[in-house]
């Protein structure tokens, strides 16, 4: 990693069954602009189930975790990894998020550089890659700050079955 954004500002939690309001909170059209836009309930409940399932299981599967500031625990987001395979290669996913009222202040890469430590010491593939759109200055920044290396341009899916344009990002975890 080239850089560490102060990363005692926040501490990462495993997604819990009491996260689901911060789930609704970041459900917002501002939130999602770049995802396809807000969720139904009823995917917002799937969506809570899944962050709950994937950090019950073994940490190299990957983990979601809430995100809070480290000297209030106020919740500002989420950050997580979870298993993919891409481009015939078994590597990790990553995907982040910060509440608008705390965007600005380095709290995404600081919780992405967390995340980023987590997966080295407990995951078993090789990198973890980030598929923001090339429409988003913000997280492509984010990746960039945190030391990934940008292969270039994909169309990639998100939500599934909708192809984005989208800058493919690179972080080596060994």
């Amino acid at each position: 990693m080239t850089r560490r954004e102060n990363p005692a500002q926040v501490r990462l939690t495993a997604w819990a069954p009491e996260d689901f309001p911060l789930l609704l909170r970041k459900n917002s059209a501002e939130m999602t602009r770049f995802l396809g836009g807000p969720e139904s309930e009823e995917k917002l409940t799937g969506r809570q189930q899944r962050y709950e399932a994937l950090s019950a299981r073994e940490p190299a599967a990957g983990r979601m975790f809430r995100v809070a500031l480290a000297d209030t625990a106020e919740p500002v987001g989420s950050v997580g990894f979870w298993e993919r395979e891409w481009r015939g290669e078994p590597v990790y996913e990553a995907g982040w998020n910060v509440l608008p009222e705390y965007q600005g202040r380095g709290l995404a890469v600081a919780a992405l550089a967390e995340l980023l430590a987590y997966a080295r010491t407990h995951g078993t593939r090789a990198a973890v890659h980030a598929f923001p759109g090339t429409d988003h200055p913000a997280s492509n920044a984010v990746c960039r700050r945190a030391g990934f290396t940008c292969l270039g341009e994909v169309d990639f899916e998100y939500p599934p079955g909708v192809p984005h344009p989208s800058q493919e990002w690179r972080y080596p975890l060994s």
